[in-house]
């Protein structure tokens, strides 16, 4: 799936498949935007359908997040969040975690960079994240902990990824990101 952000919008795609599937089926829809999220991956929590495929929004729909790892503390936020009003479209801890930082946001006075650092140090597990926030659409969102993540420079943009073969082509600039950058 995709996510493609652009002020006040952000417009998911997924397709259960191949990536050609997924390419035909954006193709045919409004696809514009300044910024944009994509996985290949099946969530590690739920069966693998659309609804459970990554981006996963958050319930506000303002944020857009693609995650490789695991919340190990995923059904202790999972309830925090419920008793808060969150309900929850799919079987995922990536859901959990982006309504984790949707809640610990919609409290702050911070900007959104400072409010995920927050929220990132209650996490407990592996993660390597990329999220879109409709607010702020010039804006790619990386954090990683325990599992990779790249980011690659160019002349006009940036690129996120759990490996530097896929952005490679791209650019031949690239940083390993640390645990807890």
């Amino acid at each position: 799936g995709v996510a493609i952000g652009k002020l006040n919008q952000i417009s998911v795609f997924k397709q259960k498949g191949k990536v050609s599937a997924l390419e035909q089926y954006v193709s045919k829809n409004d696809h514009s935007g300044s910024i944009g999220i994509g996985h290949t991956r099946w969530a590690t929590h739920g069966e693998p359908n659309n609804k459970n495929s990554h981006p996963i929004l958050s319930y506000s729909k303002n944020l857009a997040i693609v995650h490789n790892g695991i919340i190990e503390n995923y059904s202790i936020l999972k309830k925090i969040l419920e008793e808060k009003g969150y309900k929850f479209r799919t079987d995922t801890d990536t859901e959990v975690l982006i309504n984790f930082i949707e809640e610990i946001y919609k409290k702050s006075d911070s900007n959104f960079e400072n409010t995920l650092n927050t929220a990132l140090r209650q996490i407990r597990g592996a993660f390597a994240i990329a999220i879109i926030n409709k607010k702020t659409p010039n804006y790619l969102y990386g954090a990683r902990r325990g599992s990779p993540l790249v980011v690659g420079i160019s002349e006009n943009n940036f690129f996120l990824a759990s490996d530097a073969s896929p952005i490679v082509k791209h650019t031949n600039d690239v940083i390993y990101l640390k645990d807890n950058e």
